[in-house]
C-alpha cells in the first residue's frame, strides 16, 4: 500500500473481532516500524508495553477503566492487542547533558515543548499507519491521569515513564463511526498559512 493510501484509509476503530488475534510476529513487525520515528538527539526515549493476552488485557482495563462500561469501553475491550506508549523524560534530559549536545545541566526549562511526549506520539502514529498498511485496525486513546498510578502498579511501570497513550490493534468488527466525523475535515485554506498569519 502506498503511504498516501494508508494515511487516507487510517481511522480510529473502536470495535474489533475478538476471535482474530494479532500474532506477536506481526506486532513486532509493526513495532519495528514505530521505533523508526524521529526523536530529538536520537534519544529514542519511548517504551512500549504490549498487552496481547487475555490476562494482561484484563489487567489493563481493570487498572484504567472507571465507572460502568459504556459502548466505547465494550468495543475497545474486544481489541486483541493493546500497546501502551510511554515516554521517558529523564532519557532526554540525560541525552542533552552529553558532550555532543553541549548542555551541562538537565534543566527541563531548556525544552520549548516536551519532546519526549512528541516523539512518542510520532512513534504511535507510525504504529497506526503500519497497522493500516498491514490490514489491521487501530485506535489511539489516553489513560486518565488519575489512573496512571494504578496502571504503573499493575504492570510495574517505572515512575519515570509517562503514559502518552495507548494504541489498540486488531481486525475490525462492525463499528459505529464517530459522530464527530460529521464535522468534516477542515480545508487546507483554514489551517495553513504561508509566510505569515498576518
Amino acid at each position: 500500500m502506498e503511504l498516501r493510501d494508508a494515511v487516507r484509509r487510517r481511522r480510529m476503530v473502536r470495535s474489533y473481532d475478538p476471535d482474530r488475534p494479532v500474532p506477536r510476529t506481526e506486532l513486532e513487525m509493526l513495532l519495528n516500524l514505530a521505533i523508526r520515528a524521529p526523536s530529538a538527539g536520537h534519544t529514542q526515549g519511548w517504551r512500549f508495553l504490549v498487552c496481547d493476552d487475555i490476562t494482561s488485557r484484563d489487567t489493563f482495563w481493570t487498572a484504567t477503566a472507571t465507572g460502568e462500561p459504556d459502548r466505547w469501553l465494550a468495543g475497545m475491550r474486544t481489541a486483541p492487542a493493546l500497546v501502551v506508549c510511554l515516554s521517558d523524560r529523564e532519557a532526554y534530559l540525560d541525552r542533552y547533558a552529553e558532550p555532543d549536545k553541549g548542555w551541562t545541566d538537565r534543566d527541563e526549562r531548556r525544552w520549548p515543548v516536551p519532546y519526549w511526549d512528541v516523539d512518542t506520539g510520532m512513534a504511535a502514529m507510525i504504529l497506526l499507519l503500519a497497522a493500516t498498511d498491514a490490514g489491521l485496525a487501530g485506535c489511539f486513546f489516553g489513560v486518565p491521569a488519575e489512573r496512571w498510578e494504578s496502571l504503573r502498579a499493575a504492570f510495574g511501570i517505572p515512575e519515570r515513564l509517562r503514559p502518552v497513550g495507548v494504541v489498540s490493534l486488531g481486525h475490525p468488527a462492525p463499528d459505529r463511526r464517530s459522530p464527530s466525523l460529521r464535522r468534516g475535515r477542515r480545508p487546507l485554506a483554514e489551517v495553513v498559512r504561508y509566510g505569515s498569519f498576518g
